[in-house]
């Protein structure tokens, strides 16, 4: 529990989380673009010979998966640091769920973005 009654403890807090839910959109963008240079690799090789995509695509794919774990574990880990503050640690009226919300719908778009991608893989 913290004693420091202090409202930067929770700001710090917050930042940490918004820190790893860009990681997290990194790592699902990197992701996409891994699994979409195989396509392009494909397509520059002029057709002489079918590569196989198979490896850029799982890559890919187990990045965008790490994207949206990451932003699931870094909203879990903000809400346990909240039950640990104080109330004087929170100024009037502030939200703090706003940051979670958007973790978990950054989760659930990157889950889907790995969903479509595998459910249109050839």
């Amino acid at each position: 529990m913290s004693y420091l009654q202090d409202p930067r403890v929770l700001f710090a807090a917050e930042r940490t989380l918004l820190a790893w839910n860009r990681t997290g959109l990194t790592f699902i963008m990197f992701g996409f673009l891994i699994e979409r240079s195989g396509l392009l690799i494909e397509v520059l090789s002029n057709g002489q010979e079918r590569l196989n995509t198979t490896m850029t695509f799982v890559i890919g794919l187990a990045f965008i998966l790490l994207g949206s774990v990451t932003t699931v574990y870094a909203a879990r880990q903000f809400q346990r640091v909240l039950k640990t503050l104080g109330e004087s640690e929170f100024p009037e009226g502030y939200r703090t769920q706003w940051g979670v919300i958007v973790s978990l719908i950054v989760a659930l778009l990157g889950s889907l973005l790995a969903i479509s991608l595998f459910l249109t893989y050839n």
